[in-house]
């Protein structure tokens, strides 16, 4: 809560500065804002994980202290009046009962519980797995999976298990010593029941848990304690601190990120029933409600990918330039974006990408603009697989920055994209989040309305991609 100093009768009120926290897979950043969404310093720590075939770890020391450098270095300049940190959902931390890490920290990369996936799979269903969990597929990712891995693989090490945390969690312990954790990170452990917001029991006794090793379940923007004089506030997931920091408040607005991967975010008041063809991966919301969260494996990566290996020496800029050359439709050239798989709306972990229809007639340029519309398509095809009809779309992420990319999305979605002023939006949205817990905002409405500045608006030209969107539905229907 601000406070303010009184000198005779005269009060002066103290500025309150806010930490919004992102951590992302292979980097950590920290932004600190004052009340007026101004930021005041950013600090970036990267780190490199252990990668050997189908496994990805990190020592969790290792994001305890790339959080405590940085944060000593906002400190040292700065006073903080809150915080409140954002991460990837499924990265599983393992400790004894005093908080000291039993195993390296499994990424949410890890791949290697494949075979626990099924046989949870197959005792459970998927039906059964959507209708409490609202997560669409059964695979490696979810924590529960590895989970299972450990008790089959790692006995010695499950059996001295007493905590169980995901990375926020870990954090948040690090900070405040409490064993605690919020909805929307559990959202896609497979053992949180979102329809009650409890731990599924069933899925744990399947697995070996006992909810004495999970973490205290807390709605977001709680405060749980102090650290170094500062508010420490439960947080939200990645996607959703994103989403909240473009000022998605409601389904008249959806988010989308083009970064490595593409990711919506559209939040909804109903959890979406079970369908076979279409199942709709589902989030508890920072208010309680649900979310919808889909996101595809393969989105601005697949056009770095083609500027490293066939365009040595462009910047994303030169390649932006090639594409404008070129008529939108790639005069017939369908880029497929499978580059790592296919989630949503097909799960197909082996699908592949690939150039199609390609001709003599076709150049480097008709290649970049082809990548560029597949993730327009995606991005339309997702927005159908969802069921939205929202008024405008928020563009985050490298893409957001490429004005011809926006205009393509415009296009072929049909809705007004938004830019930001801020790329900072997941920080932003962190600080917002620990804004509303400490008091010094209302609501996340309201902040919203009052922080989250729009920049470019991008509104659909008349071009017609109907052929071409048609014909990428019908290599796909042929491929994925």
């Amino acid at each position: 809560m601000r406070t303010g100093i009184s000198y005779g009768k005269v009060k002066v009120k103290i500025m309150a500065n806010l930490l919004g926290v992102d951590v992302g897979t292979t980097s950590l950043k920290m932004v600190l804002f004052d009340e007026n969404g101004n930021i005041l310093k950013t600090v970036s720590k990267s780190y490199t994980l252990i990668s050997k075939e189908d496994r990805v770890e990190l020592d969790p020391l290792h994001y305890w202290e790339m959080f405590h450098s940085a944060y000593e270095e906002i400190r040292s300049e700065y006073s903080i009046s809150a915080l409140s940190i954002d991460t990837q959902c499924e990265t599983l931390i393992m400790t004894d009962g005093q908080g000291d890490p039993l195993y390296n920290a499994i990424v949410w990369l890890d791949n290697r519980a494949t075979v626990q996936a099924e046989k949870i799979n197959d005792t459970f269903g998927v039906q059964k797995v959507y209708e409490i969990t609202g997560q669409p597929e059964i695979t490696a990712t979810w924590p529960a999976c590895k989970l299972l891995w450990m008790r089959e693989n790692e006995p010695d090490i499950f059996e001295k298990i007493e905590k169980i945390f995901l990375l926020e969690d870990y954090l948040l312990y690090k900070l405040t010593g409490e064993f605690v954790t919020e909805k929307t990170l559990q959202s896609s452990s497979l053992y949180l029941d979102i329809r009650t917001g409890c731990w599924w029991q069933e899925m744990l006794d399947f697995i070996g848990i006992k909810p004495d090793q999970l973490p205290r379940l807390m709605d977001s923007a709680q405060v749980i304690g102090t650290y170094d004089g500062v508010t420490v506030v439960t947080g939200v997931m990645d996607q959703i601190a994103g989403s909240i920091g473009a000022g998605v408040i409601d389904n008249t607005v959806v988010s989308e990120m083009t970064g490595t991967t593409m990711a919506i975010v559209v939040p909804t008041d109903v959890f979406p029933p079970y369908k076979e063809d279409n199942r709709v991966p589902c989030h508890i919301n920072y208010d309680g409600n649900y979310c919808l969260l889909t996101w595809t494996p393969t989105a601005g990566i697949a056009l770095k990918w083609f500027r490293d290996n066939f365009c040595e020496g462009k910047s994303f800029d030169d390649l932006n330039e090639l594409a404008a050359q070129v008529a939108p439709g790639c005069d017939g050239l369908t880029f497929m974006p499978y580059l790592c798989g296919s989630i949503i709306p097909k799960y197909n972990p082996a699908a592949r990408g690939a150039f199609l229809g390609l001709t003599m007639e076709h150049t480097r340029a008709h290649m970049v603009r082809s990548i560029q519309e597949a993730v327009a398509f995606m991005l339309q095809e997702n927005l159908d697989y969802l069921n939205v009809s929202c008024q405008e779309i928020r563009s985050m992420g490298g893409g957001a920055a490429s004005p011809l990319w926006c205009q393509i999305k415009a296009d072929v979605t049909g809705k007004k994209i938004i830019t930001l002023k801020s790329a900072e939006s997941a920080c932003l949205g962190s600080a917002i989040i620990a804004g509303v817990g400490a008091g010094i905002f209302e609501s996340v409405k309201a902040s919203c309305e009052k922080l989250v500045a729009t920049d470019k608006v991008y509104y659909p030209s008349g071009t017609d991609y109907t052929q071409a969107y048609e014909r990428y539905l019908k290599y796909e229907e042929a491929t994925v």
